[in-house]
């Protein structure tokens, strides 16, 4: 059976997704990554992502092979006593807590996982060059195997 991989983004998950696991059949709806994406490497290596919000009218229905937990560390600016607004550079997250987050070179893992949490951890790991560092769970590349094998193609979410 044909298989691919696809990238389940964390706020995607936590804010409208179900738990699975390995063996787990599954019906997401899925947008391909484009060229660009792949080169740039947003997708982990994944083929398509799961879009909870909107997406192709018609969802791909697989069974969950494999699940990988992505894991990076991130550093930011610790808090001045009297913070003053700032714009985030350009590639920065923004979490709700108003820190910037920028990924740490070098830090990104790939954890095998029997399943995908609801809720995604992070974890302090206090201070290093004066900057805070946090472990995020950035999401789950799962492998699918796909009865039809067609992955969707950039472009089908509109």
């Amino acid at each position: 059976m044909p298989r691919m991989r696809v990238f389940y983004d964390d706020w995607q998950m936590e804010c409208c997704g179900a738990p699975f696991a390995v063996g787990d059949e599954v019906s997401w709806k899925l947008v391909a990554y484009d060229a660009e994406a792949v080169r740039e490497g947003r997708g982990y290596g994944a083929e398509a992502w799961v879009e909870n919000h909107g997406g192709p009218d018609r969802p791909t229905t697989g069974r969950v092979h494999a699940v990988d937990l992505v894991r990076e560390e991130y550093r930011f600016r610790l808090p001045d006593p009297e913070p003053e607004p700032v714009e985030p550079p350009r590639g920065v997250v923004l979490r709700s807590t108003g820190r910037g987050l920028e990924p740490v070179p070098g830090t990104l893992t790939l954890e095998s996982s029997d399943s995908c949490p609801r809720w995604f951890e992070e974890v302090d790991r206090g201070t290093v060059d004066g900057l805070g560092r946090v472990r995020r769970t950035r999401g789950a590349l799962v492998t699918l195997d796909v009865p039809d094998g067609t992955p969707p193609q950039p472009g089908d979410h509109r």
